[in-house]
Parts: C-alpha cells; structure tokens; sequence
C-alpha cells in the first residue's frame, strides 16, 4: 500500500473507473476545445467585413460605345441588370449551376465535408490545387465580402461567413443571390445581364444549352468564352449537360437534343467588330469624364460598315498572302477632319489584343518620302525639277536603289514616282533633314525623328494612326487634323459629360507646295510602285514604303476626304517573303477602298488654298512620265539588296533578325539604323 506521508493513518481514494477517467478527460479537453474555439473564431472574427452591404452593389459604370450612325459596337465595363426571380426561370437553369457547382447544395450547413475531403485527397495526390471543394454558399460569401487572396484567415473567415448565410436565409435565397451577383465574363454580372450580353434574349428564355454554357463559364470566365474560346466552351458546356443527365434534372434525351441544338452567340459580341478601336478610346473615355457613377454611353466616329469593309480586306489578304510570311496587319482609316472611320490593330483581335494601329512604332520605309518632297517644294522644288540618280554618299553611308542601278537624269517626279532612294537621300540633305523633321512633326508625327542621312528613307518609326493622320493633310486641302474618335459622351438619363469640339483649322500645306505634291502622289497610283492600289474612276493618290529585308511593307493613301493607312508586317521583326509596299499593303487598300467608297461622299483631291495670282499649273503627272525611258520596276520580280553587303541578297545566307519591334508587352524598340530603306 502506498504510504501516505502527510497522514499515515489517512485511507487511499478509490481510482476511477475507466467510464470516469473518460469522462473526465472528455470534460477537460472540451472545455480547452471551447476555449480555443472561442479564441479561434475571435482572432478571425476580429476584421469579417460589414455584412450590411449584402445588397450594395460596388461597379465601375459601363461604358456603351455606339457607332456614327447609333449602332451598338460594344458595351465595357460591368453591366449589372435588375435581379432575376428564381421562380421566373426554367427549372433547369438554377439546376444546371447546382449540377456543376454543389451537387449537394440542397443538403449541406453552408460547407460540404465530403466536398471538402475528395478535394483535399485530389490536390495531395496530385501535389498541386487541382480541386476546388467551396459550396455556392462559400462562393456567395467570397464574392459578396471577401477578396481573392488564397490564404488560411481568408478561408476560415468563407466558412464563417457561408454559415451566417445559411442561418440568415433559406436556401432558395441563396441560391436567387448567388444567380444575381456571379460574374459571368465580358462585363455581365448576375443571369440577367449575362443572358442578355452573350444571347441577347432575357433569362427566362434560356434553353437547355444555353443555360449549360453559362453554367460551365463559371469556372473561368475568360477561358471558357464562348466568344473567343467556342471549341473550350463546348466541352465545358457537354460536362455541365452530363452533370444534368446524373443528377436527374434532363433526361439523356433532353441532352441529345441540347448537344443537337447550335448555341448563337450575340452577333455584336461574337463579332468582335471594332475591338481594337474600343480598346483606344476605352483608355481614354475614363479621363475625360473624370469619377462617375451613371452608365455612359460613347457615340464614337467609327462606321460599322466601312469597319467590316476593312477586316474583310485585311482577312483576305492575309489569308492569301500567308505563305509569304504576312502575318499581321494594320489599317487606319479617316476622314478629311480626323474621324476615324475604321480601325484594324492586328489579323484576329481574339488571339493578340495588342493594337498595331495605335501602339506599334515601325520603320515607314519610302512611305516616308512624302515629307521629304514637301520640304522640297517648300524650299523651291517642282514636280519638273531635273534631278539626278546617281550614286551619292553622305557621311560615309551610301543608300541604293531597289533596281540595283542608277537612271541619271529625271524629274522630281519620276524620282517618287519610282522611290528612287538615291533622289530622295540626296534632296533631304540638300533641303535639311531637320526641315524634313519639321513637315513631319507638322503634319502630325508624334513620335521620335532622327535627323541620320537615312531618315531620309524612312528610318523613322512610326504608327500607322500618325501615318493616316499626316497624310490626311494632303486629302482634305492642307488642314493638319488630330485622329478622333469620340463624338460625345452621355449618361443614359441624357446628360453630356464630353462634346468634341470640332476639327482643328490650320492650315499646314500652302500652294503650290500642295498642288505639286498631290500631282506627284497621284503618278505613284497611275504609273509608280502603287499601281495595285488603283481604283477605277478615283482619283487617287498615295505612297508605297518597304523596310530592310522586307520587315515592314505600307502603302498609305487617299482620295478627297478620306485617307488609309495600311502596314503588314510580323511582331517579331523577321524578314517576310518578298512582300513590298505595292504588294500585299497596296491590296489591302485598294480592296477595302472599292468596297467603303461607294459609301462615302468623297470628291476628287481639292487643290487645297488659294494658287499664288498668274500661277500657271505644270501639266499633269501623266505628262510629266512620258518621257520615262525604262520601265517601271514590277517589285514582286526584283530581287531587294541587302542594305549591309553589296549586291542582292543571297538566299542561302541566314537572315538576321532584329527584337521584336512591338509586341503585346513590348520592350524599348530598337533606335532605327543608319541602313538603307528601301522602295
């Protein structure tokens, strides 16, 4: 018997029975259990956010952008309708997002254990997240009150919140919330809105299919678009409809004819007309008009017509010119006040948002001459101004002709006419090459200009927006314009927040400066290197630039009142196949012109201001040609020098590739070289 020191005579206590010694434990962890629960639940209780925004609704206003005429382009930003009644729906609509998202949303507390365990087991097996067991009511939570961040206290703080949910209202209740808060991607928050923004019809009207489809975007928005990822839509949409099938909401027949039945998109979000134009205005809506709390809406200058005009031309040339190495493309088109009247930025807009017409800088090539010749005849040149082809040498860089040789004698504009390099290196040094900076800054580009012998040719870079934009001076009678495209800007109760206030008036090209320089411009299209870019009965004038190497090839023109850029080229800067100005850009512009024209009120070129008193006009540029003794070089037969070694390029030498001169995230574009440009 154990000795009891204190009291030797004092009896030993009974030992508990094992029911009590469990009973006593159980107590004594139970109560700690309590405590650190209590403590548990305090530290992450301490910061839940205010639970009484339950119904605040915190967006950005959307910004609707209408074109010319009043037709929808788009609608950005988020769109939020009136909430839907769940009673109002197909029963297989709420269904088909309970099939997909918790199957056992009917049944759970506000979390799913069992949910919650096959998750964890899939993600351990798997060492990565590959699973995802929240209920709808954790995701109402997160979405309501949370932010994203994946973390422990933000977890905790879902189930606590998806519990309060669950004690608060009844599970249709819930689910209604879920239904009308829920992003679904392009802007629509909640059924209504997204029914309205992908179907263009109200949530009630929802077949079977469709009501799939917008139960399987849940998972990602933007991955599962059926408008730019349709072939990932489709599956996610058949998983959701096999989800139906199980769960007993459709029968296998129901999904058959679900599977049978083609889902349309809306044609104004499908389309994707003009996203490369929204995307620059959309940078600029929201600085003008400052913080506001109303929808707006854009009526912007762009005319949906002509626009479709201008994807067609761009689509078809690209596709015939593929196995050239064309694989982008970017056109600009305006009207004699700067509107914007259709916008291209790349060959699809759902495979690269980066826009090629506003943020690429390229090397303009002999598109740039134009600047050049005006100096020119600002400083006393005419079109009959006898000239000299020749070789020429200018601080120790010595450009040379596409053809390989030297004509001799001929006139200023048998020089553009054939973008003789050596003409045009050798007026720009005569004029100043800062003279010839200053056209062009004067004319409307922005960007960087070297003042090197070859900026002469064209070793500037340039966008095809400020190309469209300069050359619009010699479309409209010498006015400098800024590119627009925003008309106004309202809220939907009428209000307006922003009103352009009209074309800029001043005049940049004086007579007889203007006259010679669009008779010159007028020889490129009738006998020059822009021939492709013809149209009949048009009077037409413009300019062909290709690059070192065939990296960049442009044609930018126009009529009265109206003026086009075009630019092919690829992303990362590597040689295309022989592609020149008066090739594949050449027939972009012409295709898009025969078809946007006839719906255009153009006039022939206007010969711009006042001509001087007992001016005598020269004759025409057709006149000024005849005495052209070889003909013209056809560019898609000639094969380019290489700017670097003498004599053509050899075609079993590798070709050196230059960084990418633009690209989605692109790095500082390389200053142009002193190379020769050419044609």
């Amino acid at each position: 018997m154990a000795r009891n020191d204190r009291n030797p005579n004092a009896e030993p206590k009974p030992r508990r029975s094992f029911f009590g010694r469990l009973f006593y434990w159980g107590s004594v962890l139970a109560v700690w259990g309590l405590i650190f629960a209590v403590v548990f639940f305090a530290i992450f209780a301490r910061d839940l956010p205010d639970t009484s925004s339950l119904y605040n609704v915190d967006r950005q206003p959307s910004v609707t952008y209408l074109d010319r005429s009043g037709a929808l382009i788009a609608v950005r930003g988020s769109q939020m309708a009136p909430p839907v009644d769940l009673d109002s729906l197909p029963d297989y609509v709420p269904a088909a997002f309970v099939a997909i998202e918790d199957r056992r949303f009917w049944s759970h507390p506000g979390f799913d254990p069992i949910g919650m365990s096959r998750a964890m087991a899939s993600n351990l097996k798997a060492k990565r997240v590959v699973q995802g067991g929240s209920t709808i009511t954790q995701q109402l939570a997160k979405n309501l009150f949370l932010t994203p961040d994946q973390n422990l206290k933000r977890k905790v703080q879902e189930l606590m919140l998806a519990v309060w949910l669950e004690v608060k209202f009844s599970k249709k209740e819930i689910l209604a919330l879920y239904l009308n808060r829920v992003y679904f991607g392009a802007g629509a928050y909640g059924i209504e809105a997204a029914s309205q923004r992908y179907f263009d019809k109200p949530a009630q009207q929802l077949t079977v299919g469709e009501a799939a489809l917008l139960a399987g975007l849940l998972k990602a928005p933007s991955r599962y678009s059926p408008v730019s990822e349709s072939e990932r839509a489709a599956g996610r949409a058949t998983v959701v409809l096999n989800s139906m099938v199980e769960t007993g909401i459709i029968t296998e027949a129901q999904r058959q004819a679900a599977v049978a039945e083609p889902v349309r998109v809306s044609r104004t979000l499908a389309s994707q007309h003009a996203q490369y134009f929204i995307d620059w205005l959309d940078k600029q809506v929201r600085s003008m008009v400052g913080e506001q709390t109303e929808d707006l809406i854009v009526e912007t200058t762009l005319d949906l017509s002509i626009q479709t005009d201008a994807e067609r031309a761009v689509r078809r040339i690209i596709d015939r010119d593929k196995d050239k190495g064309v694989e982008q493309a970017a056109l600009v088109a305006m009207d004699g006040d700067g509107r914007v009247r259709a916008m291209i930025g790349g060959a699809s807009y759902p495979d690269s948002q980066f826009n090629r017409a506003t943020e690429a800088r390229r090397q303009a090539g002999s598109a740039w001459k134009p600047f050049v010749y005006l100096a020119a005849l600002e400083a006393g040149y005419t079109p009959d101004t006898v000239v000299v082809d020749e070789p020429v040498t200018i601080g120790g860089w010595s450009p040379r002709n596409y053809s390989g040789g030297f004509a001799g004698q001929m006139t200023l504009a048998q020089a553009v006419a054939q973008s003789t390099n050596t003409v045009a290196a050798a007026v720009a040094d005569q004029v100043g090459r800062s003279n010839v900076a200053n056209v062009a800054r004067r004319l409307g580009i922005t960007g960087n200009i070297s003042t090197s012998p070859s900026m002469a040719l064209g070793a500037v870079e340039v966008s095809p927006l400020e190309m469209a934009q300069a050359y619009d001076a010699f479309a409209n009678g010498g006015r400098r314009v800024k590119a627009y495209g925003i008309s106004r800007i309202r809220t939907k109760s009428g209000r307006i927040v922003y009103q352009h206030g009209g074309a800029e008036a001043n005049q940049a090209i004086h007579n007889p400066s203007l006259y010679y320089l669009n008779q010159m411009l007028r020889g490129v299209v009738t006998g020059g290197t822009g021939r492709a870019a013809a149209v009949g009965g048009r009077d037409i004038a413009g300019k062909t630039g290709t690059t070192s190497d065939y990296k960049d090839a442009w044609f930018v023109g126009y009529t009265g009142g109206f003026t086009a850029a075009v630019w092919v080229g690829k992303d990362d800067n590597t040689p295309m196949r022989r592609i020149s100005g008066g090739g594949a850009p050449a027939a972009i512009w012409a295709t898009f012109m025969q078809a946007a024209l006839p719906k255009l009120a153009v006039q022939a070129i206007p010969n711009g201001p006042a001509l001087p008193d007992g001016w005598v006009p020269p004759d025409p540029v057709g006149d000024l040609m005849r005495d052209i003794e070889e003909p013209l070089v056809d560019d898609t037969n000639v094969p380019i020098e290489d700017p670097i070694y003498d004599g053509p390029v050899d075609p079993k030498r590798p070709v050196e590739t230059a960084p990418p001169a633009q690209a989605p995230n692109p790095k500082p574009a390389p200053k142009p070289s002193n190379e020769a440009l050419f044609y």
